[in-house]
């Protein structure tokens, strides 16, 4: 997968191009044979975020081609793309048990996806349970699709005062700097729709996430043709408030279904995570 992010910042020698589609297959969030690849590039850097693709974006042009005549670090780079390929087009567990069987699309729907600390968009329990039901997909070889939001902010990080209180802290996501890409429609163009709300229009962007042979739909607001308050929608996890706890649902909900069938899904079963989205068959 090659995001727009790397197509405008990363010039790589060749010897290095697998390095992106590494760097933004989720996969590494429980595989770790790529873990040498980041640690020779940044060992500080990896070490601190587990963020492969802001490692790669980091890394100076002298260091990628000291690393590009480095003939066993371009050999463990074929290697594992090898090792991908094989593993991509190996039967599993799905296949094997069920064939050609009558089911062939499960849309999972969640306010959280806990993947990784390189995509923080989650907060506990539910969010790495979802997270861990893409990768155990992928695993087994189900045909499913994650639809989530993509927070500004996601959850907050706790810190304690002097007395003791709770102070909660928003660290912004920067979208450039995180492992996913804007979903494209069939014509190649970026995938961007309306959502009506009482008295305007809600514009929605869609990005995606692969998790290995799982893709993850990420819904975010802040568009700039949205007014403030709108924009704020995907801004925190669980925001403060009814009203907008109710437009998150509706986004997730209706809007995850319309961005499912703009890109030809027709998802046999809708897994509502929790109850946390309100959705409709069109």
């Amino acid at each position: 997968m090659k995001s727009d992010a790397s197509a405008a910042l990363l010039d790589l020698p060749p010897q290095l191009k697998g390095l992106e589609f590494l760097a933004t297959d989720l996969r590494f969030t429980w595989s770790y044979t790529a873990d040498y690849l980041w640690q020779k590039l940044d060992p500080d850097l990896f070490a601190l975020t587990r963020n492969p693709w802001l490692v790669l974006l980091s890394t100076s042009p002298e260091k990628l081609e000291e690393l590009a005549a480095d003939e066993e670090y371009c050999e463990r780079i074929a290697w594992l793309l090898e090792r991908e390929d094989m593993s991509r087009t190996a039967p599993r567990w799905f296949s094997k048990r069920h064939g050609d069987d009558v089911l062939k699309s499960i849309a999972y729907f969640s306010m959280e996806f806990g993947l990784s600390e390189s995509l923080p968009i989650y907060s506990g329990g539910l969010g790495l349970l979802a997270g861990d039901h893409l990768k155990a997909a992928h695993d087994l070889g189900v045909p499913l699709t994650g639809v989530g939001l993509l927070y500004q902010n996601g959850y907050f990080r706790q810190a304690i005062d002097k007395d003791g209180a709770q102070i909660a802290y928003y660290p912004s996501n920067n979208v450039s700097e995180l492992p996913i890409a804007p979903a494209r429609d069939k014509h190649g163009r970026r995938l961007r729709f309306e959502l009506a709300l009482p008295g305007r229009s809600l514009y929605v962007r869609v990005w995606q996430a692969k998790v290995g042979l799982i893709t993850l739909l990420l819904l975010d607001t802040n568009d700039p043709a949205n007014n403030p308050v709108d924009r704020c929608i995907t801004t925190e996890l669980y925001g403060y408030g009814d009203e907008l706890r109710l437009r998150q649902e509706i986004l997730l909900g209706i809007g995850g279904y319309r961005v499912l069938l703009a890109l030809g899904m027709r998802p046999q079963v809708l897994h509502l995570n929790e109850g946390h989205c309100h959705t409709r068959q069109e």
